[in-house]
């Protein structure tokens, strides 16, 4: 028992922290006047703005990186290729030197 009243006693600072940062940033809707309801609506407008804006700007944070990262596909494959025609140049001297290592040893 004496666990939780200490648990409880460490919480409870960090709870109106907690309500607060819950509670809408709207305005209350008690009141259904004409007058709040405009700004209701005002409100709602701006956060719509505020969203489309930053959607907005992640959409262009996304093109870049994709962008990017087709860039970074397309040095990958350039270098993946080189890599093949170089490993395919090496297996062509590797067996032209076993075949003339083989010549020297038997002829």
């Amino acid at each position: 028992m004496a666990a939780w009243v200490s648990a409880l006693k460490a919480v409870l600072p960090y709870v109106t922290n907690i309500v607060t940062a819950a509670i809408p940033a709207f305005t209350a809707r008690k009141d259904r006047s004409a007058e709040v309801t405009a700004q209701q609506i005002a409100e709602l407008q701006v956060a719509a703005t505020h969203n489309a804006e930053s959607v907005k700007v992640l959409a262009e944070q996304l093109q870049r990186t994709v962008s990017a990262l087709e860039q970074g596909a397309a040095n990958v494959d350039r270098t993946l290729r080189r890599l093949r025609v170089l490993a395919a140049a090496s297996l062509l001297v590797a067996a032209f030197a076993l075949c003339a290592a083989l010549f020297v040893l038997v002829g």
